[in-house]
């Protein structure tokens, strides 16, 4: 799987973990050059507080269009650091 913004592959694997129709990305799999942290938290019940990314790509700039759970609760674990992304980012094969 790809995740692709402003013509910039931002994630590449073959080890994606699908839940909810997103796929997460193992943190290993990230162009870490592309992803800026935000302040940005929300909370799922199962899954635990997440943290976003702003994706900065030649200049332009997606706010938290990336997130990810640092510390996934037990639910979840199997997708603690990895990152799913929206906000336009294309997912696809």
């Amino acid at each position: 799987m790809k995740a692709i913004w402003n013509g910039q592959v931002l994630a590449e694997s073959d080890d994606t973990i699908v839940i909810e129709g997103n796929h997460y990305f193992p943190p290993s799999s990230i162009n870490k050059d592309l992803f800026k942290d935000s302040s940005t938290h929300t909370v799922c019940p199962w899954k635990g507080t997440a943290s976003y990314y702003t994706l900065d790509v030649d200049g332009k700039q997606n706010a938290d269009a990336a997130w990810y759970y640092p510390q996934a609760k037990e639910m979840a674990k199997n997708i603690e650091g990895y990152v799913a992304f929206w906000k336009g980012v294309e997912v696809k094969d």
